[in-house]
């Protein structure tokens, strides 16, 4: 392979590790989800371990998460003992599985926290003139806002992923229209 491939691949692989850190996720599990969805072919643990120059322990233990997030999937190779695995690589299949778990790891427990903090001041009992009235209702008046925002971007989520390829270029010219 040209030097100019791999070092492209390389490039591509080192800054989806880096993006998928920036979200919340480790280097080394957006590495090897980016060494598989650039690979023509699936590789093996062993593969990935070498390519990569990670451990056995962390290449087994991110190869899970993957399987189990749904971004990559166990294949069998006829003749070969070694488990091998492949890689979603249809961009929309994959930024629905992403945002489907980043919701379910990030967004579901914090609107979880606001509901129980509106419930627990909701449910104090009154007693008169409260001097932190004002704060009280400040507060209540932000994790409104905050939980009206999340419910809004869980609506607008919701719409890109059942637009799909299709709905988003229609979505991608009405912005671009809006934005002159």
């Amino acid at each position: 392979m040209s030097d100019a491939f791999e070092r492209s691949r390389a490039l591509f692989i080192r800054r989806w590790g880096e993006m998928g850190a920036n979200w919340g996720i480790s280097r080394t599990m957006a590495e090897i989800h980016a060494l598989l969805f650039v690979s023509s072919k699936p590789l093996c643990t062993d593969d990935v371990m070498s390519q990569l120059q990670v451990s056995r322990g962390n290449a087994s233990m991110n190869l899970r998460q993957l399987v189990n997030w749904g971004l990559i999937y166990r294949v069998h190779q006829a003749g070969d003992r070694k488990e091998y695995f492949d890689c979603e690589t249809d961009v929309w299949q994959m930024f629905e599985i992403i945002t489907r778990e980043r919701r379910r790891r990030e967004v579901e427990p914090i609107v979880e926290t606001i509901e129980k903090c509106q419930e627990m001041v909701r449910d104090e009992p009154k007693r008169g003139r409260n001097p932190q009235e004002e704060d009280i209702a400040e507060y209540e008046r932000r994790l409104n806002e905050m939980l009206e925002f999340l419910n809004a971007m869980n609506v607008v989520f919701n719409m890109i992923i059942k637009g799909g390829n299709k709905g988003m270029k229609g979505l991608t010219k009405l912005l671009a229209k809006f934005g002159k």
